[in-house]
């Protein structure tokens, strides 16, 4: 008797015979997706757009509003052989964590009478007694006088500390002019009568604080028994929340192709905040479900499906990798024991790169940097044009390497040979005294002419490289841009960057509220391509050691 197939077990509509299995399971933080995977990725589009069980606004109407969310499909074998896939959904869809076609959570923390729900619900029921104590007209009574008697005392302070100011000063002018007419016995006399004055006020400060003191003790007081059971109800409050979490992290439970499990806890390794949201991302649910239901995992994708995020790049119906921060360790563990793609990353050219210098005297050079390769080394590639020019110039002082290009980017590269020749290079850098020109093709049509961008950088904490734009923490960006032409629907465009931000250029292109059109072949914010069409063709500076302005211009390939 054959097994039931689960309902999320989804047969492919279209043919697929003569499609070749991968060798390998994909590689989620870098891939290009198999042809099953964009299959079943179509088909699961066409199915979002076509049903009517659930409804949510991914904003693609036009009309402002709503949000798109990440989905993933997983090319899966059961024990017949047969081919199909598994969909997810990043989170909730339509405020559900269930939906018909879809895989369900690890974990359903919103499941009702589970483990999540009852403690929820005690802590709701905690946190409504904390707000009506602090609601209460008497501990409501007590904070406004304990506000008021501060602000008189600290008026009445301040008063007095006048009082004493003014009288030292008038002192100070009676014994100025004693000194002028008065004897010594005299002078003594007046001396010791003015100290008494002035102790006097001394005193009348200390009585006048300590009353005060006394004063707002006893309100303090009286506040303080009120505050009491809130305080207790607030310290068990953190208690249940923090055995809450520990429910979370105990019942997160994830299985690798071995059938051995281990904890959202464990795999964080307990002395590690796991982040918001981690184990509810579409790939730690869809091999879960796999590893479940004897599912053979074939080949995975994320697509995006609607309207970007305000601060990431997320374009429609585009392919993305898993994120790293949250699915990076639970997926070291899930994936563990399976035959993976290799990190496109580390794989090691198959040509040999060639670096053109363009420019060379006794103090510097020019490089054009070939698209692929390093800057500087990286973690665990050290195959850089840093580590290439200092064999080649042995003798040369480091850092040597002035600025630096993303490896994709090919084009100019400024060289120091000296430690103070590359001080005075960078100090023009940070002075926004160098010109660069970079040669770019957009993937759509720009409509205006040039214009500039704006928008603050950093780095996304949770998916590194990535930058974000973060106007709270952002760092100031400024690109300049300027149409060349267009040709088939692509946009060939130069930007002059006026600070030098990680990824700006790309950033800027690609956020909807820059160019909202990707560079073409910028996998981290648009789609693969043979290249990145980035080239820093043109840089100008002043030498320094001649101080001639030194312009040096090499035209992109592409």
């Amino acid at each position: 008797m054959q097994p039931i197939k689960p309902n999320f077990f989804i047969p492919f509509v279209q043919y697929t015979e003569g499609v070749a299995l991968p060798e390998r399971f994909t590689f989620p933080f870098n891939y290009t997706p198999h042809p099953l995977s964009l299959l079943a990725a179509k088909e699961l589009q066409d199915y979002i757009q076509s049903q009517e069980e659930w409804s949510h606004n991914f904003g693609l109407d036009g009309n402002g509003g709503g949000l798109g969310k990440m989905f993933g499909v997983l090319v899966v074998q059961n024990v017949h052989q047969e081919l199909g896939y598994l969909a997810a959904f990043s989170g909730k869809l339509a405020d559900s964590n269930h939906h018909t076609r879809f895989v369900p959570p690890v974990f359903d923390v919103f499941e009702p009478n589970g483990a999540f729900r009852n403690g929820e619900g005690e802590i709701n029921q905690i946190n409504q007694q904390i707000e009506d104590l602090e609601n209460a007209e008497a501990l409501r009574q007590l904070k406004a006088q304990l506000h008021a008697a501060t602000a008189q005392s600290q008026h009445e302070v301040l008063t007095q500390k006048g009082i004493i100011i003014k009288a030292k000063a008038h002192r100070d002018n009676q014994r100025q002019q004693a000194r002028e007419i008065l004897m010594a016995a005299e002078l003594e006399t007046l001396e010791t009568t003015l100290n008494n004055q002035s102790s006097n006020l001394y005193y009348q400060l200390k009585d006048l604080s300590r009353a005060w003191q006394r004063r707002l003790a006893d309100i303090q007081a009286q506040l303080d028994v009120l505050l009491e059971p809130i305080n207790a109800l607030k310290e068990t409050r953190k208690q249940k929340s923090g055995a809450l979490q520990q429910v979370i992290f105990d019942n997160y439970t994830f299985l690798n192709q071995a059938g051995e499990t281990k904890s959202l806890g464990g795999i964080f390794c307990n002395d590690i905040q796991p982040p918001a949201g981690a184990g509810e991302c579409a790939a730690p649910k869809l091999l879960q479900c796999a590893f479940l239901h004897d599912l053979k995992p074939i080949a995975m994708a994320e697509f995006w499906w609607g309207q970007s995020p305000s601060s990431e790049i997320r374009k429609h119906g585009m392919f993305y990798p898993a994120c790293k921060s949250k699915c990076e360790p639970i997926l070291g563990h899930m994936l563990s024991g399976m035959l993976i793609d290799d990190n496109p990353v580390y794989i090691a050219p198959i040509v040999d790169f060639y670096i053109e210098i363009v420019y060379e005297d006794e103090y510097l050079l020019i490089v054009n940097k070939p698209a692929e390769l390093l800057s500087v080394p990286g973690k665990k590639v050290d195959d850089s044009v840093y580590s290439r020019i200092k064999s080649q110039y042995p003798l040369a002082t480091r850092p040597m390497i002035v600025h630096r290009l993303d490896m994709s980017t090919s084009g100019l590269l400024l060289i120091a040979k000296t430690k103070e020749v590359h001080q005075q290079l960078q100090n023009q850098f940070l002075k926004k005294t160098v010109k660069k020109r970079y040669a770019a093709v957009l993937d759509g049509f720009v409509e205006q002419d040039e214009g500039t961008i704006t928008l603050p950088l950093r780095v996304d904490l949770d998916n590194r490289p990535h930058q974000l734009v973060c106007y709270e923490h952002g760092k100031y960006a400024h690109t300049a841009w300027k149409v060349v032409k267009i040709i088939d629907n692509q946009t060939h465009i130069h930007f002059f960057p006026i600070t030098g931000r990680t990824h700006q250029l790309r950033v800027h292109a690609a956020h909807p509220l820059g160019l909202n059109m990707p560079i073409v072949g910028d996998e981290l914010y648009g789609t693969r391509a043979d290249r990145l069409y980035l080239h820093a063709e043109s840089i100008e500076f002043d030498h320094p050691i001649s101080l001639k302005r030194v312009h040096i211009e090499i035209p992109a390939a592409f």
